[in-house]
């Protein structure tokens, strides 16, 4: 009796493009993380051969890249036009943090390689609004890297925390580690810490966030007034 033929799997009939690798890529990375993302989970996702993506993105970074680039763009398409300065800022640094919210696995991204497209992006979305606040020129460079590196650190903290939560409650967490900083012999050596302990455990993510943009705003426009007065 002749053997079964086995069957084959069906295969995509329209053209394969880098457009649509990064869709399968992002479906891919949301739902399992970055440890499924490989070239064969793709290619199932796609119906077609890793051969097929090699051709557009020849490597997992290069997706990871083009897939946090691609959210990054997406993210200030729906920042409204019409505010600029402070307000525009904080619009784009919101939309970052809501970003980092529902992908948390761009914040692992957007630590591995300086200067990738998509901190380009985010660069050139914060800085366009430095003139409106009054800031020389000689000062956006450092004002602009600033308020980045406040976005880069929370995008890293979502991507941690995202991880513990697989395996630990948000709240239950932090009760601990701020029981731990409230412990006597910790609260002697480092009494900062211990005033702080119930702050930690009860702070709002999204507040602190909010109230961090406030304060290097603040500073901005300090420096930006000192200089005016100068000349």
């Amino acid at each position: 009796m002749p053997s079964p033929t086995p069957a084959r799997r069906s295969r995509r009939t329209d053209a394969l493009s880098a457009d649509a690798i990064i869709d399968a890529a992002i479906a891919v990375l949301d739902a399992e993380g970055e440890d499924a993302l490989t070239f064969r989970a793709l290619a199932n996702v796609l119906e077609t051969g890793p051969g097929a993506i090699y051709h557009h993105l020849a490597s997992k970074q290069e997706i990871l890249a083009a897939a946090a680039r691609r959210l990054v763009v997406d993210a200030l398409a729906d920042v409204p036009t019409d505010v600029d300065g402070e307000n525009g800022i904080r619009a784009v640094m919101l939309a970052f943090f809501d970003l980092f919210g529902a992908h948390p696995w761009v914040g692992t991204q957007l630590s591995r390689e300086p200067w990738q497209a998509a901190l380009l992006e985010m660069f050139e979305a914060i800085g366009t609004h430095l003139d409106a606040l009054g800031v020389d020129e000689r000062y956006q460079f450092t004002a602009a890297s600033s308020l980045l590196n406040f976005v880069l650190g929370v995008a890293g903290q979502h991507a941690s925390a995202t991880r513990l939560a697989q395996d630990l409650d948000r709240i239950a967490f932090l009760r601990d580690i701020a029981d731990g900083w409230k412990e006597e012999a910790t609260a002697a050596s480092h009494p900062f810490s211990g005033r702080m302990a119930d702050q930690l455990a009860q702070h709002d993510d999204r507040q602190q966030y909010i109230d961090g943009i406030d304060f290097l705003l603040a500073g901005i426009a300090a420096v930006a007034n000192a200089v005016a007065k100068r000349f």
